[in-house]
């Protein structure tokens, strides 16, 4: 691996990764939390057939945002631990950006800071242990 091996190898070219990035991209766990609240769940009960689609779209995973070219596809995938893993991180509530903007000490004017709720301790079972 001389000079000239390395000078053709495409590893450090920047728009070659950015477009595999954008080609892999898939929806964010809070778009997808969205998807399957009851009142957007009805978009993916019945798709309507598109053909530029796998499977004319009629196979769809609502948890990973895939469309799979067979019933016995979408099933061997939901079996999968890559599906099983995207669904235990859906049972999390995903953050509200009111959250985010009291995490960095962003905060309206006509809202309050939440107290944190302590539990005091009794002294009598301390004093005895």
């Amino acid at each position: 691996m001389g000079r000239l091996r390395r000078s053709r190898v495409h590893k450090g070219i920047r728009d070659i990764q950015r477009k595999y990035r954008t080609k892999r991209y898939m929806r964010d766990i809070d778009q997808i939390h969205g998807d399957i609240q009851p009142e957007n769940s009805h978009k993916f009960e019945k798709p309507e057939l598109d053909p530029e689609l796998p499977g004319q779209g009629q196979f769809y995973c609502i948890q990973c945002a895939k469309h799979y070219i067979n019933q016995e596809s979408l099933s061997e995938h939901q079996k999968g631990k890559i599906h099983k893993k995207r669904v235990k991180l859906l049972k999390d509530e995903p953050y509200s950006q009111a959250e985010a903007d009291a995490a960095a000490g962003l905060q309206r004017a006509d809202t309050k800071p939440k107290k944190a709720k302590t539990e005091a301790m009794d002294v009598s079972e301390t004093a005895t242990a």
